[in-house]
């Protein structure tokens, strides 16, 4: 197979500007290098971006756009990013009224 020379990746619309800084860093593109093996088009999976010591992993839903160049994903394939429209939530849930200690008070 060869190498793809550019692939266009699609996330939610609703992905916060902090999670769109993320997946749009070059090691978060570094990283779908290596673990992104399926590059139909149309087809979908689901990533994570680790938000540290602050919550829990932030899940995403990206969706293979286009495909120039090639069958598969290399150290030189650049990533482009586009937005579509879709349901996300999002991480953040430890420090957030939403998380394991809601009741008590300390979530927030």
């Amino acid at each position: 197979m060869t190498q793809a020379t550019r692939v266009l990746l699609s996330y939610p619309e609703a992905l916060s500007k902090w999670g769109r800084e993320q997946v749009e860093s070059p090691r978060y593109r570094n990283y779908l290098r290596k673990v992104v093996d399926d590059l139909s088009v149309g087809s979908e999976f689901e990533e994570f971006a680790d938000v540290g010591c602050c919550g829990d992993s932030l899940d995403i839903r990206f969706r293979i756009e286009a495909v120039e160049g090639g069958e598969e994903m290399g150290p030189e394939t650049e990533i482009t990013f586009t937005t579509r429209v879709a349901d996300h939530e999002g991480g953040w849930k430890v420090q957030s009224a939403a998380g394991p200690n809601a009741e008590s008070g300390r979530g927030t």
